[in-house]
């Protein structure tokens, strides 16, 4: 199979998961799998109604299912395909997570259309702490750079 027809292969399944997600009621119509060595690792959908978190996303399911599996906090030698163009969560889960490429169906500008903007997150990233919406107060950061500190010179600790 040549690999433009295997990339639309997996995105077409990243969509039928969006709709799968929808048509239950589990969710929002968004969809995602992580395939590695051309096989699905993992699918899923939206699933923040249905659960009640807020951080079930279809790209943070399949992010964590993929790596259970795959036994690693890494995926990459994954690609992702997401039936939308990620939110800031799951973007920063993704750059976390590595995989080697990231394929979307509809841009954020789609998602805002059907009223999922995340505009006020890219907002509020660039404000000042004392300027956004939430309160954000800094406190005992003396006592949490301690372990920071421990951190740093601990001699056995995995890198990521």
């Amino acid at each position: 199979m040549d690999l433009m027809k295997e990339h639309e292969m997996f995105m077409r399944r990243a969509i039928e998961m969006a709709a799968k997600g929808m048509n239950s009621n589990a969710g929002g119509p968004f969809g995602a799998v992580v395939v590695k060595d051309g096989e699905i690792i993992a699918e899923g959908h939206n699933k923040v109604t249905s659960t009640n978190d807020p951080t079930a996303h279809a790209e943070m399911v399949v992010i964590r299912e993929a790596c259970q599996k795959l036994d690693s906090f890494q995926l990459t030698d994954c690609i992702i395909y997401t039936s939308c163009e990620p939110c800031p969560m799951c973007l920063g889960a993704i750059y976390w997570a590595r995989p080697k490429a990231v394929f979307y169906g509809c841009d954020k500008a789609d998602a805002k259309a059907i009223d999922f903007d995340d505009q006020f997150i890219y907002d509020e990233l660039d404000k000042d702490m004392e300027d956004r919406q939430i309160g954000f107060k800094q406190m005992l950061r003396d006592e949490a750079v301690e372990v920071f500190d421990n951190w740093a010179s601990k001699n056995d600790k995995t890198k990521y």
